[in-house]
């Protein structure tokens, strides 16, 4: 697992840890029940506070990514399809909010973004 903390992000930490994992689950990278590197460990690994792997590790858990296993360490979650689907469509919107976004602060229009996406597409 490869995660990267970049510590002049506005986004904090354990977000930055999160959605890293996140990404390596809903991409096939960490399959179901692959064991999760400790908490202290990781946070040796990325030269952070153990508390704030614990933070990202439990929101991972309540989000339904991992399960932790007192004694025995955290594991990929198996996957309800549906769930990692609307996982990988949440991704996307984002990242087409973000663009949107971006698109509007330079000043275009919605029917210039239209016209921009339509251009894309028609490239695939």
């Amino acid at each position: 697992m490869h995660i990267i903390i970049n510590n002049s992000s506005m986004i904090p930490v354990y977000e930055q840890v999160v959605e890293q994992i996140k990404l390596e689950i809903i991409n096939g990278n960490l399959p179901e029940g692959s064991a999760l590197p400790s908490v202290r460990s990781l946070a040796n690994e990325l030269k952070i506070s153990a508390l704030t792997v614990k933070k990202a590790y439990d929101r991972l858990e309540e989000e339904r990514f991992i399960v932790t296993v007192h004694g025995k360490g955290s594991y990929v979650a198996e996957t309800d399809r549906q769930l990692a689907l609307e996982a990988r469509r949440k991704a996307v919107e984002e990242d087409f909010s973000i663009a949107i976004d971006k698109a509007r602060n330079v000043g275009l229009s919605n029917d210039e973004i239209r016209e921009i996406l339509e251009i894309l597409l028609e490239e695939e």
